[in-house]
């Protein structure tokens, strides 16, 4: 139980700093822009972001996976953060050239062709990510959440900083006569400042991290290399195929929705929109995802490591099934962080919120592969969920539009789940209790459905809904602590 608490401590430290970043993001930002930009503008933006999340896993090729799996080993930390640190700055500085000189077909098959400048800005984003990826997987191995979290709120701020200095100061500042400003803002190129102030971000974080830089030793050693290559390669199958099933969705809705470019970039916008509605379980499961990997990986030799890591699953779909009614029980409070012409698209929030609940089981089920080193396996499941997210969107988004990427989410991530368990007990079987880990996801829809009855019954009475809601929530919490009463009893208490 003492590891589980420690687990969760850590999940709070990286929960928090990702809250507190992405809430200056998303309470800022998201309803921002939203309501300065057209829905079909704010599809462009979403569309490049999705892009570039594809890129990263390219540039990184998931090196920081490897890192913990080899710095993990005795003696192996200052080896393993060399070799990986030089090798992603020789593959970055080769990507970011190739890229760029390949910049105007790369905006004419985006269907940019006037915007050279989105496709230039976005290479050097993702090159700044990818060379503080090593330094920020290190802090994670290290248990340094405090320095992790600082750096991460700094990107955010100095990103909000530079975006309302540009779309907002610079036109107040022309306006007075301070034509100086004019050489730095377009009015008509408004979007392109959101990728100039990321830019800023990025960079300010590799400033701040290049202290990391002086643990470097310069030496690469080519053995561990290849080994590292072996491991990695599935992984970025794995990646790819993850990023496919996370933002391929946007594209694709580009080209399948049955109407025209600009009518499906409006679409996008609104849809981009309210999927970040589900941003508390995101958060959620990328808090546990920053503290459980290294976790795993630390304590791999335990005797007892398997059963740490079935309490691990059954902690998480408690938590997660706790926070998907959260999100969905006060939607009539949350739909306000984005603006009212978006609200069109807020049935897809519930749908996408359950299919993030089961994401986050697959990366608990998934660890068995990046432990016993079959990650080829774990590139299969991805490729099969890759499949469902491309085959159901292209079938379903001209038949039910938007809501056809929402319910392909959920089912890919399902299938990923369940496949990853399946698999994993024939090679490295973990306890999980799944009767009570679906239990508890089971009541929580039977609490969100009991919502969804009393909602028609009271007939949109805002005061009424919460009301209700917040008795459903409370007999859900109820519930749980009848069923769990030692375990939650053990986690909160203080004592050794």
């Amino acid at each position: 139980m003492s590891l589980i608490k420690k687990l969760a401590g850590e999940t709070m430290i990286y929960g928090i700093s990702s809250i507190l970043s992405r809430l200056l993001n998303y309470v800022i930002l998201t309803p921002y822009f939203t309501r300065v930009f057209v829905d079909n503008d704010y599809g462009v933006v979403s569309e490049m972001y999705a892009y570039a999340a594809l890129l990263m896993v390219f540039f990184t090729y998931r090196m920081e996976t490897t890192f913990f799996r080899f710095a993990s080993e005795k003696d192996q930390l200052e080896k393993t953060f060399s070799t990986a640190s030089i090798s992603l700055l020789i593959s970055t500085v080769l990507f970011v050239g190739a890229m760029l000189l390949f910049a105007q077909p790369i905006a004419n098959a985006l269907q940019y062709p006037q915007h050279t400048d989105y496709v230039r800005w976005f290479i050097f984003i993702i090159a700044l990510d990818t060379l503080v990826a090593i330094p920020f997987a290190r802090l994670r191995l290290e248990n340094r959440p405090i320095r992790f979290a600082i750096v991460k709120t700094l990107n955010i701020v100095v990103n909000i900083i530079f975006i309302f200095f540009f779309l907002e100061l610079c036109p107040i500042l022309i306006d007075r006569g301070w034509s100086f400003f004019e050489k730095i803002y377009d009015p008509n190129n408004r979007i392109a400042y959101v990728f100039i102030a990321n830019f800023i971000g990025s960079l300010s974080v590799m400033l701040f991290l290049l202290p990391e830089y002086k643990k470097l030793s310069f030496q690469f050693d080519k053995v561990l290399w290849k080994k590292m290559i072996w491991y990695a390669m599935p992984l970025v199958v794995v990646g790819v195929a993850a990023v496919t099933n996370q933002l391929i969705n946007l594209p694709l809705q580009k080209y399948y929705l049955s109407g025209s470019l600009q009518e499906n970039q409006s679409d996008m916008g609104v849809y981009a929109a309210c999927a970040k509605l589900a941003i508390l379980m995101s958060l959620f499961i990328q808090a546990f995802n920053y503290a459980a990997e290294p976790f795993f990986f630390r304590n791999v030799e335990r005797s007892d490591s398997k059963k740490v890591y079935a309490q691990v699953g059954q902690a998480f779909a408690l938590v997660g099934s706790l926070v998907f009614l959260g999100i969905t029980l006060y939607l009539d409070i949350v739909k306000f962080f984005i603006g009212a012409d978006f609200h069109r698209g807020l049935g897809i929030v519930p749908i996408l919120t359950m299919a993030f609940l089961f994401l986050g089981l697959y990366y608990n089920f998934s660890i068995w592969y990046k432990l016993s080193d079959r990650t080829i396996i774990g590139a299969y499941i991805s490729l099969g969920g890759a499949v469902i997210t491309i085959g159901m969107n292209i079938l379903l988004l001209p038949v039910i539009g938007y809501y056809a990427s929402a319910w392909t989410a959920l089912l890919c991530y399902g299938f990923m789940a369940l496949a990853s368990y399946a698999i994993g007990r024939i090679y490295y079987p973990i306890p999980y209790p799944m009767g009570r880990m679906f239990l508890y996801i089971g009541l929580a829809l039977g609490i969100y459905y009991l919502s969804t009855l009393f909602r028609s019954i009271v007939d949109g009475n805002f005061w009424f809904i919460l009301l209700i809601n917040t008795g459903l929530l409370t007999a859900f919490l109820g519930i749980i602590y009848t069923m769990e009463k030692e375990k939650i009893r053990g986690l909160l208490s203080f004592r050794k």
